[in-house]
């Protein structure tokens, strides 16, 4: 074949381009011989086409036809046929024609697959797929299967989308640097030697935080970045050594602008890549509400189980455990002592629970540090069975009507002297309830809310002092500045998170822009003025110099996309990622270097101590 460029895709030719000749690139998806023809499907990243070589193709063209094995790299010039209406292939996009091929020529052959490129499922519709190292270490192939150019096409539609509304919006792209001071917070930062400052490392950011701040101070009002960040930590399903976000800040701005602008950015994204309507105004929950109602900081709301105070219930037996958890109940809940005695009444299900499954939910919330889980259920005849429901007999006329109880329901109860552990354990419960009876609303297929109202600092009982819940720039609400240093466990920091279907996609605040404020966070959290000012004196240094009031926000791209395909890590919306051991079974990193690379960084490797 004289010429082999491509003159169309694998995926766009239609009944209209009938008699048309021409040539296509890709890789034989599939090969058949049926009565004397040889069908082969030609895949590239944009679709499927089908070549056939038959009676009008020559005997050398027949014999390379015969010669093709799966993943072949070939050349195809052909004359595009429509096919009998029998034949058309609705599924296919290109299903109403194929390719009479004149000329076929194969530009590379493959090896044998390590695994299908073609999707293997079970009987009942389930994706079979190889370990995850072996397709990590064949990711190149992985990438060539079609869920994988799916994830990879819509990572790309987002972030083009992104950039499309922000700079409509009138922010600007800046890059800040990847090669940085290291400041003791957050994670574990990657650190990389420098070869001519002996014994002095550069940092790989953990977020852009500290520069996009310095920008606001530059004037810069509007500023975004599709940021790489870089965190030694633990892997997990949603979380890589190193990640993206859409770095955002504002100047000049509140909470509610910061919120209303990502909003806007997100039905954008949706509407463009997914042609999906989200609604103008997301759901707003405060912290305390989120905990109390579903058990997390991160509540997954495409179902409506709601966790219940059941505090008045110690009152009504000598059932004691549950009067440990209602022993804080009525008091200040700003001052975080709250009811540890939760309910969660189930509808209509206490029929088809046996007591083996109510064990396996036990299980869940005493993974969750719960004691136990107390359950029993409302019969036929409108009274309590099973479980503890020896201790409630005749109190169901005070019981169900608060708690909403009717006849089939089955009730759960956690009580724990600390508020938190009961709520969380109970809310990875309501969690477990919504995947085992499938409590989702098809309608709601991604449900965001913000989190708003966070306590700004927690008390570490292990170092015995106050750290910040987020970080140390975060602007404490302004009623609570009087009262920082005398009562740090009731103060709210101007924060807020966005959540969606269960997941942190996103962590933002209002920052500091008074250096004198910066300096009290900074003694209250047990920095003393020198060690703030070798971490952080340079963006202290800055705010002496007219720093605008500013905040921003950092919505996770690899889960933000993850979510929109519906996958359960994040794995698998990015190209190269690391497995959870932080490596590349395919390149092989991280992977020892050179000795004579050591002695220019002046670096000496020792032996780990067994």
């Amino acid at each position: 074949m004289e010429n082999t460029k491509r003159t169309v895709t694998c995926g766009e030719l239609s009944a209209s381009d009938v008699g048309k000749t021409v040539i296509l690139n890709g890789w034989v998806h599939r090969s058949r011989e049926l009565g004397g023809l040889t069908f082969i499907l030609l895949r590239d990243r944009y679709g499927i086409t089908q070549v056939v070589v038959g009676d009008k193709s020559s005997d050398q063209v027949k014999k390379i036809a015969a010669s093709l094995k799966s993943e072949y790299c070939v050349a195809v010039k052909g004359t595009v046929a429509a096919r009998s209406e029998k034949d058309v292939n609705k599924e296919m996009a290109t299903g109403a024609i194929e390719v009479e091929a004149d000329d076929i020529e194969i530009f590379t052959t493959s090896e044998a697959l390590p695994f299908a490129i073609d999707e293997v499922r079970q009987k009942d519709g389930t994706l079979v797929l190889p370990n995850e190292d072996l397709r990590l270490r064949y990711r190149y192939l992985d990438l060539r299967r079609e869920p994988m150019k799916q994830n990879i096409i819509l990572r790309s539609n987002v972030t083009f989308a992104t950039r499309e509304y922000l700079t409509k919006q009138g922010f600007l792209e800046i890059e800040t640097p990847t090669f940085i001071k290291s400041t003791p917070e957050g994670a574990r930062d990657y650190l990389v030697p420098s070869r001519v400052h002996p014994g002095k490392f550069y940092s790989l950011p953990q977020s852009p935080q500290l520069y996009k701040q310095l920008l606001m101070v530059s004037g810069f009002d509007k500023y975004f970045q599709i940021a790489r960040c870089y965190r030694d930590e633990d892997a997990r399903g949603d979380r890589q050594p190193e990640f993206t976000q859409i770095d955002m800040e504002m100047s000049f701005t509140n909470r509610e602008e910061v919120l209303s602008t990502t909003e806007g950015m997100m039905g954008y994204i949706f509407k463009k890549t997914l042609n999906y309507d989200l609604p103008a105004k997301f759901d707003r929950i405060s912290w305390d509400d989120a905990f109390n109602l579903y058990g997390s900081d991160k509540p997954d709301l495409r179902f409506d189980l709601k966790i219940q105070d059941a505090a008045f219930m110690a009152g009504l037996s000598d059932f004691n455990a549950f009067k440990a958890g209602a022993a804080n109940a009525g008091m200040d809940i700003e001052r975080h002592k709250r009811s540890g005695l939760k309910a969660l009444v189930v509808k209509n299900v206490a029929d088809k629970y046996s007591r083996k499954m109510v064990e396996e939910l036990e299980a869940v919330a005493k993974k969750y540090k719960a004691k136990g889980l107390a359950w029993m259920k409302v019969n036929a005849e409108g009274t309590f069975e099973g479980g503890v429901s020896k201790f409630f007999a005749g109190k169901e006329g005070e019981i169900c009507p608060k708690l909403g109880a009717e006849k089939n329901d089955l009730l759960l109860f956690v009580s724990d002297e600390k508020w938190q552990v009961a709520c969380v354990a109970l809310g990875a419960v309501r969690k477990q309830l919504g995947k085992d009876l499938n409590l989702y609303n098809p309608a709601d297929e991604f449900h965001f809310a913000w989190i708003i109202d966070f306590p700004y600092f927690a008390w570490n009982e292990e170092e015995n002092h106050w750290e910040t819940e987020h970080h140390m720039f975060t602007l404490p609400q302004k009623k609570y500045w009087d009262t920082l240093e005398s009562d740090p466990g009731s103060v709210k920091g101007d924060l807020y998170d966005l959540v969606l279907n269960g997941y942190e996609l996103a962590s933002g605040s209002m920052r500091i822009n008074d250096p004198a404020l910066q300096q009290r966070i900074f003694k209250i959290v047990g920095y003393s003025q020198e060690r703030a000012e070798k971490a952080f004196g340079f963006l202290v240094q800055a705010f002496k110099f007219g720093a605008p009031p500013h905040g921003g926000i950092a919505p996770g791209l690899d889960r933000l996309v993850m979510l929109m395909r519906h996958e359960e890590s994040i794995h698998e919306v990015i190209a190269f990622p690391k497995n959870n051991l932080a490596a590349s079974p395919m390149d092989e990193c991280p992977s020892p270097v050179d000795e004579q690379q050591l002695k220019d960084l002046h670096i000496v490797v020792t032996e780990k101590e067994e």
